[in-house]
């Protein structure tokens, strides 16, 4: 069957499907609001976790449940709805719905240990609606002025990017002026399927960190297929990345590069799940010239590698999977495994080739720990070696926009968190810790964290190990406290204390930041690395 055929055959399947789902919305996946969504899913044993998830707002109205506790009694008055609990324009009908707000991120701080104050000013909007029963939308814009702490502003000078944000101008002598926007659009013509286009982020796994995809980075454009049928659930993602570099002059546009992902997770138990995944990246010109998307990673149900192998193509095959048990629906053990290269022989020898390239992720979470609502608890340890998601050439390695698409260090590091947060009414608590060991480049040489660099110009055959080159050890204590203002844009009234501590035999780095805020908080960022 040719192509044009098989996608044909695949569109009217899903056009003239019988169950339709009523008003599909894709909810935000920031990390406390990801939690409430977990945390039901789990006890109903319908968790994927493939995010962010598409819901039916009308019957689905569980999910929202614990968010809307949190807005207390509602006032009376216009202006207190506005304030404390609504969104500021609201148009509600059967065929059509949208809700309008205004988005901040006003935060005044100050680095004690480099005397330096520090300051975000972000205004933006959104807009989010329903087209009849299949149809929903969302899009937003941010526009950025800030001074980070002296870490921050260190990582955004080397990557030319505010950590999975935007791309960076000069702002006065020491900040940054950037802006981005994100949209999507969603289809679900029936319960089994949902067709998702847009410019955003997604994230697979259970962790707080993901090796199979996170959403560290900046986003990207793409289209994704997901299809749920009894205990499985099935994820098509077609992406294009790009890289910071050019192949013409001043005026061309930053080199692409594309990939196409499965995901097949499956419930097999109430308790337990297992998944599966793959993925191939390559670069939108060879030197053949512009070879654009291989049509031959279009099959939706297909193996990549069989398909790279026919086509003598150097793309980049990446394989994983994860497992994950459940203990009386409100707890869970997860692990996540991926590989890039592997052979085993190497790996019984225990020769440290340095193709031997892979990581995993072991971790549990505990949802209402004690008996105390709304007390939950997670810890997690993540290990990947050197060389892991760099390729040949860096528009086929596993990244976007200077910055890996899995764990935000890339490789060549270990690392533990932990987390602990508490929500009582609108008050929020919450605890982060770090820890790591990194090898960092030196001397010129490519010792494997950064996936930017060619593997081919790895420093020894065998012998590599976790956190070769200058190895550094960071440790970080993350505390804030919020309250609630509006539960319609999370919008949290914040503030927290961060302590840093980054050492190797070459610097000791200590770091104390305080700092207080009003945020909208619709996305995650990771300054934790």
């Amino acid at each position: 069957m040719n192509c044009k055929r098989f996608l044909l055959v695949i569109f009217s399947f899903v056009l003239f499907s019988l169950n339709s789902m009523a008003q599909p919305v894709m909810v935000s996946f920031e990390q406390g609001l990801r939690l409430t969504y977990e945390k039901e899913l789990l006890s109903r044993g319908e968790l994927h976790s493939v995010w962010p998830l598409v819901i039916d707002y009308k019957s689905d109205t569980l999910l929202f449940n614990d968010l809307r506790a949190l807005s207390g009694k509602r006032s009376s008055s216009w202006l207190g709805r506005k304030l404390f609990s609504e969104s500021l324009l609201r148009v509600h009908n059967p065929d059509f719905n949208i809700i309008i707000d205004p988005l901040v991120s006003f935060e005044l701080g100050r680095e004690l240990s480099a005397d330096r104050n520090t300051w975000v000013n972000t205004r933006g909007f959104r807009a989010d609606g329903t087209i009849g029963q299949k149809f929903s939308f969302h899009t937003a814009f941010y526009e950025s002025q800030a001074v980070f702490p002296k870490w921050i502003d260190s990582i955004t000078n080397q990557l030319a990017v505010v950590p999975g944000q935007a791309y960076i101008k000069r702002f006065k002598e020491t900040g940054f002026d950037y802006a981005f926007a994100e949209g999507h659009f969603v289809y679900a013509p029936s319960k089994y399927f949902d067709f998702r286009f847009g410019h955003g982020k997604n994230f697979i796994g259970d962790g707080y960190r993901s090796l199979l995809l996170s959403d560290a980075a900046f986003n990207y454009p793409y289209l994704m297929i997901n299809t749920k049928v009894w205990k499985l659930h099935y994820t098509n993602l077609y992406a294009q990345f790009q890289e910071l570099s050019k192949t013409g002059g001043s005026w061309a546009p930053w080199n692409k590069k594309y990939a196409t992902m499965h995901h097949l997770s499956w419930n097999v138990t109430d308790w337990f799940n297992i998944s599966i995944f793959e993925a191939v990246v390559w670069q939108a010109s060879d030197t053949t010239g512009q070879r654009g998307f291989e049509v031959n990673y279009l099959n939706p149900v297909i193996f990549y590698r069989p398909v790279e192998f026919s086509l003598s193509s150097p793309d980049n095959m990446l394989l994983g999977g994860s497992m994950r048990f459940t203990i009386q629906k409100k707890y869970m053990l997860f692990a996540q495994l991926m590989l890039d290269e592997f052979k085993l022989e190497h790996v019984r020898k225990g020769d440290g080739w340095w193709a031997n390239k892979h990581g995993f992720q072991l971790g549990g979470k505990a949802f209402d720990l004690f008996g105390i609502s709304n007390l939950n608890f997670q810890a997690e340890y993540i290990h990947v070696r050197p060389y892991t998601y760099a390729h040949n050439v860096s528009l086929q390695n596993y990244g976007h926009y200077s910055q890996p698409l899995a764990h935000p260090r890339g490789s060549n590091f270990r690392e533990g968190v932990m987390i602990a947060s508490y929500r009582m009414q609108r008050w929020m608590f919450d605890y982060k810790f770090i820890t790591s060991t990194f090898g960092s480049d030196t001397s010129g040489l490519n010792y494997g964290s950064d996936i930017y660099k060619s593997y081919n110009n790895y420093v020894n055959e065998f012998g590599n190990t976790i956190a070769q080159g200058l190895k550094t050890h960071l440790n970080q204590h993350d505390l804030k406290v919020g309250w609630l203002v509006n539960p319609a844009t999370n919008l949290q009234l914040s503030a927290g204390l961060i302590l840093r501590n980054e050492t190797s035999d070459k610097f000791d780095r200590k770091t104390t930041w305080v700092w207080f805020g009003l945020r909208s908080t619709l996305f995650n960022r990771y300054y934790d690395w």
